[in-house]
């Protein structure tokens, strides 16, 4: 290829081949699944390879591994290529060896015999729960799932915040300790700052800032899918208007977000201790998370957000009363006036509400952006809805 990159050809493709064949047998360890052949194109002679994905990951060259990053190759850091050696061996890091196998497990006990009627959790048990593996060690998910665990997992960290993110009310870090713990205790601080009573005449009713079903399951899927050998943390972040968590780790390797979003498939980064917390009862089933918190907001003006990164996802929930949204009296009329119609143009508002076309453009924005309404089209055929 010349630099515009344009075909040329070469005059001794054949013994090329051979070369190139050489040097993929001696520096590539294990050798990869390929193929090399001479085509005519345009008259000139080239050569194509063929290479299928390998699966005996990781794959070095000269005793080191590489990767893409944009436009150029950089050597594979440790963390990445401990996980290629588990994909290689056909193993999730949570079915590696755990560092300690000096484990209790009262607290996984104790719930079992709540919800599963087990009276005493023995070796059988973890077995079949795939936390003791059949070649006789605890694995890293009975590890995370012990009453304690090691230093190197990082746990969830909850922050309450006041008026904006300068002001801290409450912070409070759980780790070294079961995941059931964890997830315990961080819905113990939800109903603290989410949940009230209220007399309705003779009856105490418990009222929600924002649906409990919602956080619990916001908060099951950032444990069971986000990447443990990484020192990052589950973040809770509490806010008067919304909770939001992060979990470390983007989409696992096979799902688009659209199908993560909508599609209700579950493709399990951590499968035993997703199914784990499936037989607690604390998810419904695999691959219904997203559909469970939406179907929580059915009736709400207010809609959860989800942020998908490359090494992170957020669910954003906010609160359903409007006046915890801190809606505007203008806001509140257009959310009003779009309750009952599919949807509306600008131009149907500004006569339905009696603004002019700035107040209302304002206003449409500000809702777009607290992502109560959506907007739908281009140009004069622009109308907005509620989500």
């Amino acid at each position: 290829m010349d630099d515009e990159g344009n075909s040329i050809g070469l005059s001794n493709a054949k013994e090329e081949c051979l070369r190139i064949e050489n040097i993929i047998n001696d520096t590539i360890d294990p050798v990869p699944d390929f193929r090399l052949n001479t085509e005519d194109k345009n008259g000139k002679t080239i050569i194509v390879l063929f290479i299928k994905k390998g699966k005996d990951t990781p794959y070095s060259y000269k005793g080191k591994a590489y990767k893409r990053a944009d436009t150029s190759t950089v050597e594979v850091d440790r963390t990445e290529l401990r996980r290629l050696a588990l994909e290689g061996s056909n193993i999730d890091f949570e079915q590696a060896r755990a560092s300690s196998q000096n484990l209790n497990f009262t607290i996984l006990g104790n719930k079992l015999k709540e919800k599963a009627g087990i009276k005493t959790i023995h070796l059988d048990i973890l077995k079949t729960l795939n936390l003791y593996s059949i070649e006789g060690f605890y694995t890293i998910a009975g590890e995370l799932l012990a009453d304690e665990n090691n230093i190197k997992f990082s746990g969830i960290d909850i922050v309450r915040f006041g008026k904006d993110i300068n002001q801290i009310l409450y912070r409070e870090t759980v780790e070294h300790q079961s995941l059931l713990s964890q997830y315990d205790r961080a819905v113990e601080i939800y109903e603290q700052y989410y949940q009230y009573e209220e007399i309705e005449g003779y009856k105490r009713m418990r009222k929600e800032l924002i649906p409990k079903e919602a956080f619990r399951e916001g908060l099951a899927n950032a444990i069971i899918h986000r990447v443990w050998d990484t020192n990052s943390y589950v973040r809770v972040s509490m806010y008067n208007e919304k909770i939001e968590i992060s979990s470390p780790g983007g989409l696992p390797k096979g799902i688009s977000k659209e199908e993560y979003l909508y599609g209700n498939i579950s493709i399990l980064r951590n499968p035993i201790i997703a199914g784990v917390f499936y037989r607690l009862d604390l998810i419904e089933q695999f691959g219904t998370g997203i559909a469970r918190i939406n179907m929580e907001y059915k009736d709400s003006l207010s809609k959860p957000n989800f942020h998908i990164g490359e090494n992170s996802i957020k669910i954003v929930l906010p609160v359903i009363n409007p006046d915890g949204l801190g809606l505007s009296d203008d806001e509140i009329e257009i959310c009003n006036r779009l309750k009952n119609e599919t949807e509306l143009s600008r131009k149907e508002l500004d006569e339905t509400s009696g603004f002019d076309k700035s107040k209302t453009v304002r206003t449409l924005n500000s809702l777009i952006e607290k992502n109560i309404i959506e907007k739908l089209g281009q140009g004069p055929a622009t109308t907005y809805r509620l989500k």
